[in-house]
């Protein structure tokens, strides 16, 4: 067993084009030996936000503190918004985003597989390790 506390864990700036005031925590990770899911934990800006994107695996995600505005289109069509408290389940291939709109820092978990279906080949997952 594992126990680990996110003030005890560096976060790491998301640097990837898009990205605005992001920083992760990898809470467990391929490295702590967790064979199916990789747990981390972002922090937004007031005024930032992730990329706009999408890949091939899901993401199940709790808002921990703050609001998000969620794009989950290719344009802010269908944008909507989550708060502390919320959980969101973001199915593979669905273009999502987090901005922070607010005045507070906005914290949320994502757990993403450790591994992902890249052509037929197993890759690690982005972040899991």
């Amino acid at each position: 067993m594992m126990i680990r506390n996110p003030q005890d864990t560096q976060a790491r700036p998301m640097d990837m084009p898009g990205a605005s005031g992001v920083t992760m925590r990898l809470m467990v990770s391929r490295d702590d030996g967790a064979p199916n899911f990789a747990m981390r934990i972002f922090e937004v800006q007031p005024g930032g936000q992730t990329p706009r994107h999408q890949h091939n695996y899901e993401h199940e995600i709790m808002i921990l503190e703050g609001q998000a505005d969620v794009g989950t289109s290719e344009d802010e069509s269908e944008d909507t918004s989550a708060k502390a408290g919320d959980v969101l389940y973001i199915p593979a291939n669905q273009t999502h985003q987090f901005r922070n709109s607010s005045q507070n820092v906005l914290k949320f978990m994502c757990m993403v597989p450790t591994e992902f279906d890249c052509g037929g080949t197993p890759a690690p997952t982005p972040g899991s390790f």
